[in-house]
């Protein structure tokens, strides 16, 4: 009996599990962006999408279009973009809120973002 009040204990003192970080990766290199979305009082977003074209290779020949949506805590990760491609804009939506975000992969090659979408 007590070996089962034992275990409802510490099923209680666990903290929640964070919720899983939404992530997509473009298999192109080491660079990435972080993302934490938040409104105009400073909630989470969720499902706000994210949306960027890279431009990559010889003449930067080669596109690719990505786009993710944001967790519980209103954030995401794009991964695994190139050290040398064109500067990406990422497009950040929410219904009919809308920013953007510029990252530089020379100079920032793992950036974070704190998005205010109003």
């Amino acid at each position: 009996m007590s070996l089962i009040a034992l275990a409802l204990s510490s099923l209680l003192l666990q903290t929640p599990a964070e919720p899983e970080l939404a992530v997509i990766d473009a298999r192109l290199g080491d660079c990435s962006a972080d993302f934490t979305v938040k409104d105009a009082d400073g909630k989470p977003i969720y499902a706000a999408v994210i949306h960027v074209r890279v431009r990559y290779g010889f003449m930067s020949l080669k596109r690719m279009d990505l786009e993710v949506g944001t967790n519980s805590d209103g954030r995401a990760r794009v991964a695994g973009l190139p050290a040398k491609a064109k500067p990406l804009t990422y497009d950040i939506t929410k219904a009919d809120k809308t920013t953007t975000a510029q990252q530089d992969l020379v100079t920032a090659c793992q950036a974070k973002y704190d998005v205010s979408l109003k």
